[in-house]
């Protein structure tokens, strides 16, 4: 059942190309051009992509060229990305991706900005950078934003994104909540399961903010797991896939592409296997469409969000589907 809290909440999507064991990494970039598609027939507010390097898991390492994609087969969905990882790049370069995506697609790009960098010491070091480099984020961030203004130092315009407006998005990670407030900038908060840390973060990030020319007053996106199915155990089995995947990386260092959720279950697990699985299950927002209604009105009044970033990923695709059909039946009812 829809309430009124849910109803006048943005609901958006982040769908991270998940590999799937048995399908080629390129399929999983062509599903999710597809989920796009009817993310937006389903009423969905938003359609955003992830950047990852030298994950075997996960397909997309370019998220300006998947959103061009994304853009390309939609029509009215905002498109963008949650996001790219501004200490892996030149600002400049980042601008000017950004000004082709909104020269190509006025009005609809958003510019989803994250502080991580590669993790692996191997990626990092392939990409020219360490650790250390996302400390400059506060920094870098705002050299972008200056590219959009005509406002760098360096003598160079930024084209053809000088003059253009896209929305700028910061993903708390640490210090994050804090580095959007001081800029005036949305934020974008996860995840669901950590439920006072979540708190803490936009309670932090509202009390700090100073307006800006990107946002007037605190905007905030919680991101997270949400699961529906008809039972609460077809939608507890959405979340095996990756809860397995997440307990496999912490014991065998490689985040692995997404199993059957009955391989899943049939898998003999070591003790520490089995805990950190039982972890990756545990939280999320996940029943029957009014337990996940009930869920989601007490964390959408808990913290005053204003859209809801929806990042679940399975094995199964058609079930995935069906879950954000359910899901969009109690943010848009009759759609």
């Amino acid at each position: 059942m829809s309430s009124s809290v849910i109803s006048r909440t943005r609901f958006s999507v982040l769908d991270r190309s998940r590999t799937r064991e048995g399908h080629p990494p390129a399929e999983a970039l062509r599903d999710t051009v597809a989920l796009a598609r009817e993310a937006e027939a389903l009423g969905y507010h938003r359609f955003w992509v992830s950047e990852h390097h030298g994950v075997p898991g996960v397909a997309g390492s370019a998220p300006t060229v998947l959103a061009a994609a994304v853009a390309a087969t939609t029509r009215t969905i905002r498109v963008g990305t949650g996001g790219v990882m501004l200490p892996n790049h030149r600002t400049l370069v980042v601008a000017e991706q950004f000004g082709v995506l909104e020269a190509l697609f006025p009005g609809r790009v958003d510019m989803g900005l994250g502080r991580s960098v590669g993790f692996t010491d191997g990626v990092r070091k392939a990409l020219g950078r360490d650790k250390g480099d996302a400390e400059d984020f506060a920094a870098q961030l705002g050299e972008l934003l200056d590219w959009f203004t005509g406002a760098s130092p360096a003598g160079v315009r930024a084209r053809p994104a000088e003059g253009l407006t896209v929305p700028p998005f910061v993903l708390a990670t640490g210090e994050g909540a804090r580095i959007a407030a001081r800029a005036g900038l949305p934020l974008v908060i996860g995840d669901l399961r950590g439920r006072e840390k979540l708190l803490r973060g936009v309670d932090r990030y509202r009390s700090l903010f100073r307006p800006s020319r990107w946002a007037a007053e605190p905007y905030v996106v919680i991101s997270g797991t949400v699961a529906v199915a008809g039972t609460e155990a077809a939608a507890r089995r959405l979340l095996v896939p990756e809860a397995w995947a997440l307990a496999h990386s912490r014991t065998h260092g490689t985040f692995p592409p997404l199993a059957p959720a009955e391989a899943v279950e049939a898998r003999t697990m070591t003790a520490r296997e089995r805990e950190l699985y039982a972890s990756g299950l545990a939280g999320h927002i996940a029943g029957t469409a009014d337990q996940v209604a009930h869920e989601l009105e007490a964390v959408l009044k808990e913290t005053g969000a204003a859209e809801v970033l929806v990042t679940t990923s399975t094995y199964d695709r058609t079930a995935l589907l069906d879950s954000y059909r359910r899901l969009a039946a109690l943010f848009a009812p009759g759609r």
